[in-house]
């Protein structure tokens, strides 16, 4: 079987099972000439589970105008957010703290990223994800 031709690869964050032809996900499927809808539909039904939680998603789109896509686990940020229960990060991170977060929740949370993270170990990914909670005014408690 021959390889097809890559024409573009399309990097996207939207909410997992909800998804629609609106921006972002349609004018940047529809500059490559991607059926939308068909994406839509296929991405909602993979992500049902995540309910709404965005999630990033990597589309290769071929020269027949077929496409194939990958989501990744939701960004850390989002996931600290949830862990903490704030609704959003502290304006001036060093000063004012917002929440806090244990460091098994850190850990578990450094578990589901791992694969998407540039970590050689799960150690090291504990350290990506605690120091993402310190800029975002989340404190990591021992």
């Amino acid at each position: 079987m021959a390889k097809k031709e890559v024409t573009g690869i399309i990097k996207l964050q939207a909410p997992g099972g909800q998804a629609t032809p609106a921006p972002p996900i349609g004018p940047a499927l529809g500059a490559q000439g991607v059926n939308i809808g068909q994406f839509v539909q296929q991405f909602n039904a993979s992500t049902t589970e995540l309910n709404g939680m965005p999630v990033t998603v990597v589309i290769t789109v071929y020269a027949d105008r077929s496409f194939t896509y990958e989501v990744k686990s939701p960004p850390a940020s989002v996931l600290l957010k949830q862990a903490a229960g704030v609704a959003k990060g502290s304006g001036v991170p060093h000063r004012e703290k917002v929440g806090s977060v244990t460091a098994a929740q850190v850990r578990e949370i450094a578990e589901r990223k791992y694969p998407d993270l540039n970590a050689n170990s799960v150690d090291a990914a504990c350290r990506i994800v605690a120091g993402s909670a310190r800029s975002m005014g989340i404190t990591v408690l021992d």
